[in-house]
């Protein structure tokens, strides 16, 4: 799907704007962007910026196996979901109390970024069609977390959008979105930065500074 040699973004703010170019071309409609922390919120603020909608995040923490952090064997997402999955911790096993202790401190940060990332009050999803950013979808655990969270927000539509995907964690990902996104899907994904010339890691401040531009360009446009 896509050619290789094209598909390979510059920046997430250029796979941003490549999204919602493509967003708009589908005739994509939302009520809010949610962009998962931190990397997936520069894709998008591209992307609401192209769809003239509201930014926002919705925070999510990767549980990592304890012998390999990289390696999530889980997710949780705000307010309170927590995701396990079931077929990692039966082929890589954790103890109870090792996992229940990562969990805690994962909530512990998903605190703090919630306090920290979420300039006005928390968005109410309610009755709302929400669309859900991310850079890209490894093992999608952290975007089927949202998009869990969102439906029990009550959200009236929950859309994942990414520029580039697994096949496996697209596969997933369309059993709990009503709507799948994505400009690329690659059945030999290996990681996520593999498809950017420049993948530098999104510090809090450069997150919080693209919330707060939104903000006040989002107002001083309605």
């Amino acid at each position: 799907m896509g050619d290789w040699l094209g598909m390979i973004f510059a920046s997430r703010q250029e796979a941003g704007e490549r999204l919602g170019t493509h967003l708009r071309q589908r005739g994509i409609e939302a009520d809010l962007v949610l962009g998962l922390p931190r990397g997936g919120v520069v894709v998008a603020a591209r992307v609401a910026h192209e769809l003239k909608l509201p930014l926002d995040v919705l925070v999510v923490r990767k549980i990592g196996h304890p012998l390999q952090p990289e390696f999530a064997v889980g997710a949780l997402a705000e307010p309170d979901s927590v995701f396990l999955n079931e077929e990692c911790l039966t082929e890589y096993p954790v103890s109870r109390g090792k996992l229940d202790k990562i969990i805690a401190e994962e909530k512990n940060r998903l605190r703090d970024y919630r306090q920290r990332f979420h300039l006005h009050e928390i968005p109410v999803l309610t009755g709302k069609s929400v669309l859900l950013v991310d850079d890209g979808l490894a093992t999608g655990a952290t975007a089927e977390v949202a998009a869990l969270s969102a439906h029990k927000q009550n959200a009236r539509r929950v859309i994942v959008a990414a520029p580039v995907s697994s096949t496996n964690a697209a596969d997933r990902l369309r059993l709990v979105a009503d709507d799948l996104e994505v400009l690329f899907e690659d059945p030999d994904f290996q990681a996520v930065g593999q498809f950017y010339d420049q993948f530098f890691p999104t510090s809090d401040g450069e997150v919080i500074s693209l919330l707060r531009q939104a903000s006040e360009m989002f107002v001083s446009h309605h």
